[in-house]
């Protein structure tokens, strides 16, 4: 059986990068290999195995075109509210928070941000099978 262990995207600074998903997440540094033309780095936190992979592909200036193609990653919360005003606080524009019911039960609340190259984020309340 396959186990998810992490996703990828390209991103143009570093630095801004990797403190967005510090400041959002909680995701540090697990590992930064440097090579030639582009750089990983892998982020973590304790909640879980999972690791965003962010790659810097070096000497790039652009942004990149996220296309029609992406979507969305998600992370669970304990809080969603406290999470939303903490986004706030921190100046990361989370969007408006949103009940999503079906058959007149609720199956999920969320608030979307995005990274600072434009990567849609979804942060669901730990809840139903967004555990």
């Amino acid at each position: 059986m396959a186990k998810a262990i992490h996703t990828m995207i390209r991103v143009l600074d570093e630095t801004r990068s990797v403190n967005f998903y510090k400041q959002a997440f909680g995701l540090d540094v697990a590992e930064r290999l440097d090579f030639e033309t582009f750089t990983l780095i892998y982020l973590s936190n304790p909640e879980s195995d999972f690791e965003v992979e962010l790659t810097v592909n070096k000497g790039r200036a652009e942004p990149y075109a996220l296309g029609d193609g992406y979507g969305h990653f998600a992370v669970s919360v304990a809080d969603l509210d406290a999470e939303h005003d903490r986004f706030g606080a921190l100046g990361l524009n989370p969007k408006k928070i949103v009940e999503f019911n079906r058959d007149g039960a609720l199956l999920a609340r969320f608030f979307f941000v995005e990274d600072p190259d434009g990567y849609k984020i979804e942060v669901l309340q730990r809840h139903g099978r967004f555990k």
